[in-house]
């Protein structure tokens, strides 16, 4: 294949058929990180025919270097704080609560965007999917993948069409699996991937989450 992508559709095909040995399985479930990591995930759902749902990681800012993460936040009610980045720079409860509150707000503003009334996923004992759109820092991935921890999900993969090689290494050491379709060394950021990287709004997310869900259902009934 061209070494890049064409738009997120193609990426989240590709994707897929290097996830092919979990399709038509039952406790899989594939969830998207909004807003770029949903048409992939879509695709890979579709491929896969599993469910698709979407999990909302909001990234804890150390105050002063907030691509620091401190913690993060997560569907379900979820915190998850590094004690080694807390500890060395002697953050207080305040002000982790400062910022969480913050991320709160976002948080549960995405959550009824996306969802409009359903609930969230439940994981427990599952394989779940993880799907972004890239990953050039590991901090949202491994966010994420430390709610899912918590909420007790049975199987973890990490999974997105590029992902910077460092980066795959230091993931690939907390998830069960990791799989992506391009490894550069030379990554300068994810756009670079892709020929048509434009924006995912919310109505799209929303939209993408509302279809799966219907197809789901029709498949089911």
């Amino acid at each position: 294949m061209s070494a890049r992508f064409y738009d997120r559709v193609e990426a989240g095909r590709l994707l897929a058929e290097k996830l092919r040995k979990y399709a038509d399985r039952s406790d899989v479930l594939v969830i998207g990180l909004p807003r770029g990591g949903v048409p992939v995930a879509e695709q890979v759902a579709r491929e896969l025919n599993a469910p698709l749902d979407v999990f909302v990681v909001r990234k804890l800012g150390t105050p002063g270097q907030e691509e620091l993460a401190m913690g993060a936040i997560a569907t379900g009610g979820i915190r998850v704080l590094n004690a080694q980045v807390v500890d060395s720079m002697g953050i207080p409860d305040e002000v982790i609560d400062q910022v969480e509150t913050r991320e709160q707000r976002e948080l549960g503003r995405r959550e009824h965007a996306y969802r409009e009334g359903r609930p969230a996923p439940n994981v427990e004992g599952k394989t779940v999917i993880v799907v972004d759109d890239g990953v050039a820092t590991c901090s949202t991935m491994l966010a994420a993948v430390a709610a899912l921890r918590v909420l007790k999900a049975g199987r973890i993969v990490a999974a997105a069409p590029t992902i910077a090689a460092d980066t795959f290494f230091t993931i690939e050491k907390d998830v069960d699996e990791i799989v992506a379709v391009i490894v550069p060394e030379d990554f300068r950021g994810v756009g670079q991937w892709y020929e048509d990287f434009s924006q995912t709004t919310d109505e799209e997310v929303r939209e993408i989450l509302a279809q799966a869900d219907a197809r789901i259902r029709g498949t089911t009934a």
